[in-house]
């Protein structure tokens, strides 16, 4: 299979600063880490690919701090001699909970040595596809979504917050938790100086034609996913479009917190573009819609 990655970020439209943060590397083979998109499919190289996104909190500029450190001790984490040690997929697991664990530990140093920056943290959230596996790793509520043209979008995350623990216990509704007023409180992130970083770690089959969508929750925490969707729905064929759109959304649905939207297209080594959705697909996808 070939990819096509590409990311956005923008400042939104109430922040004074923009503390969301995000990388990607086509190919950790070669460490190709500066640049925000390939300009074409591109095979997935023996180390695989990746796009991470981190949304800093703490206030001006210690939380854009913070996110730009996650990323630069995660960066630094994915060396092509590091990952050739993690050949199974525990190991990988293993591997992915120390790069978090890293990441924590640079940013409370960070910390150390400027004391303005005092409580200011991350979360984080990264998508690692490798051969014909993603592997997901996540703190805090910035998300990671699958979305297929012929099977919709699906969340594979599961937030680390307050509301979602309300969810959990039954106490309130998917729906009343995306309008409850504290939905923006999260139970794990990293930066706490008194509680260790704790990921979650996922893995999920790579399938012709997925798209992997990684979100701050500037994004997410505006628009539901049915939203979402239905912009997928229509732009997945072109990547950079696409992004454009889902960051549209964001803005119109009120822009009130930074965003940044990270997107991995795979498609089959002899193809140019991802498969048109299936006449059933979309008469799934219109009955759907109705519903929402």
């Amino acid at each position: 299979m070939i990819i096509k990655l590409s990311a956005i970020t923008d400042i939104g439209k109430a922040r004074a600063n923009n503390e969301d943060a995000f990388a990607i590397c086509p190919n950790l083979l070669i460490s190709n880490w500066e640049q925000e998109e390939t300009a074409s499919y591109i095979p997935i190289g023996d180390a695989g690919s990746i796009m991470i996104v981190a949304d800093g909190m703490g206030g001006p500029e210690a939380g854009e701090v913070a996110s730009h450190v996650a990323i630069e001790s995660i960066k630094k984490s994915f060396t092509p001699d590091c990952i050739a040690q993690y050949t199974d997929v525990d190991k990988k697991k293993s591997f992915l909970k120390k790069v978090i664990e890293s990441a924590n530990n640079a940013i409370k140093k960070a910390v150390e040595f400027n004391s303005e920056a005092v409580g200011m943290g991350t979360t984080v959230v990264l998508c690692w596809i490798f051969g014909d596996m993603a592997y997901i790793a996540w703190c805090g509520d910035s998300r990671c979504y699958v979305y297929n043209p012929n099977k919709g979008l699906k969340l594979l995350t599961k937030d680390h917050s307050y509301v979602q623990e309300l969810v959990d216990r039954g106490d309130i509704s998917e729906n009343e938790a995306f309008i409850h007023p504290e939905n923006n409180i999260i139970t794990r992130g990293l930066g706490d100086l008194d509680i260790p970083a704790n990921p979650d770690i996922i893995t999920c089959s790579v399938s012709p034609n997925d798209m992997f969508i990684l979100c701050s929750d500037g994004l997410c925490g505006l628009c539901r996913d049915w939203a979402i969707e239905r912009v997928l729905d229509h732009t997945y064929l072109d990547l950079e479009r696409c992004e454009k759109e889902l960051l549209k959304l964001a803005l119109d649905a009120g822009g009130d917190d930074n965003i940044c939207i990270a997107l991995a297209s795979v498609i089959k080594d002899n193809k140019d573009s991802p498969d048109v959705m299936s006449y059933k697909a979309k008469i799934k996808t219109f009955f759907r819609r109705l519903l929402n």
